[in-house]
């Protein structure tokens, strides 16, 4: 028995398929009718957009006239802070600080602070609900600031232990 190369069987398959002829096809390809596409109407042209268009119902405009729009702001702004939170960062959410904003029997706003979903949370306040929203921003901005400094230092320490495991210290 002799021993057949797998690549000559695959070369020998491709030259088998390119060998063969393409099969003729059965239907005919139909017929162009230029006649009947020169005689449809011709849709009149676009509109150019280097001019703008104008309506004859309204006056033109006038380069000195500004057009005055509704101003409403692009994000709404909170009616209550009741409510408003925010989660910190982290890998783990027993591990993970959450800060969220509720309004007291006595119509100040507090901010409760916790770590994970069965801390007892740390309350502050009372505060008007501008301080308390700025007070959870301040928290969650200062946590995501120390966790990207923390995850930078491990991220070095790493890079600094294969330095050291390859010999190159």
């Amino acid at each position: 028995m002799s021993n057949i190369d797998p690549t000559d069987h695959t070369l020998a398959t491709i030259a088998s398929i390119l060998e063969r002829p393409e099969p003729a096809r059965d239907a005919e390809e139909p017929a162009i009718d230029v006649q009947a596409i020169l005689a449809e109407p011709v849709p009149p042209p676009l509109p150019s957009f280097d001019e703008p268009e104008q309506s004859f119902d309204e006056p033109p405009l006038v380069d000195d006239e500004q057009i005055l729009v509704d101003e409403q702001p692009l994000v709404p702004e909170q009616a209550d802070a009741d409510g408003y939170s925010k989660v910190g960062p982290g890998p783990m959410a027993a591990l993970r600080f959450k800060w969220s904003v509720q309004r007291g029997d006595d119509g100040q706003y507090y901010v409760h602070e916790t770590i994970g979903d069965y801390s007892t949370p740390v309350v502050s306040g009372p505060m008007t609900s501008e301080a308390a929203v700025r007070l959870v921003d301040e928290r969650e901005a200062e946590a995501q600031h120390r966790f990207e400094v923390l995850r930078n230092e491990i991220a070095g320490r790493t890079g600094l232990a294969q330095f050291v495991q390859r010999g190159e210290a």
